[in-house]
């Protein structure tokens, strides 16, 4: 079993490429590799144990554009054996009723595939409506919930918690 990490993300503004520069930096001492599915996709995956998949949710719940044109090619791969932690980004002032649907449309998809999922994150501190990202008792998201719209200060703090935090459940320390 391989210890090195495939952190995965797509980012239109570049807000969750920042944030998985953010993760990428607190893994420093890990090994690590970095892919943007704008440009390479995921045929890497299956190359990996240890997963960080990274996902914006866009206006009414929607998912980012690099995620919505590879979103079948997740149904060809098989995710049992490997442990997935997820981060997200959305808006919970303006889009409060679909915050960080995406993460909760993709944590669905890898758990139908067979993935362990680890990395759920407590939603106290947070205002919003409703999100298909909540765990089933809705006590928590099911990965780490960042708002850089209303909530950038908070995002370096919550970034180093939950990477210490993933870093145990992968078994790393």
């Amino acid at each position: 079993m391989s210890n090195t990490i495939g952190l995965f993300f797509g980012s239109t503004t570049g807000n969750t490429e920042d944030v998985a520069a953010l993760i990428a930096g607190h893994l420093e001492g890990y090994a690590l590799d970095q892919h943007d599915i704008a440009e390479e996709g995921l045929t890497a995956i299956p190359n990996y144990d240890l997963l960080i998949l990274g996902i914006p949710t866009w206006d009414f719940g929607e998912l980012q554009e690099d995620w919505d044109d590879l979103w079948a090619e997740l149904e060809e791969i098989d995710f049992s054996g490997r442990t997935c932690a997820l981060f997200g980004l959305g808006d919970q002032v303006g889009y409060g009723e679909w915050f960080l649907d995406a993460m909760g449309l993709l944590h669905d998809k890898l758990q139908e595939h067979g993935a362990t999922l680890v990395g759920y994150w407590p939603n106290q501190g947070y205002k919003f409506t409703a999100s298909k990202a909540l765990s089933e008792d809705e006590s928590q998201f099911v990965g780490l919930a960042v708002d850089q719209d209303s909530q950038s200060g908070e995002t370096e703090e919550r970034v180093e918690t939950w990477v210490k935090q993933v870093i145990t459940e992968f078994g790393l320390e």
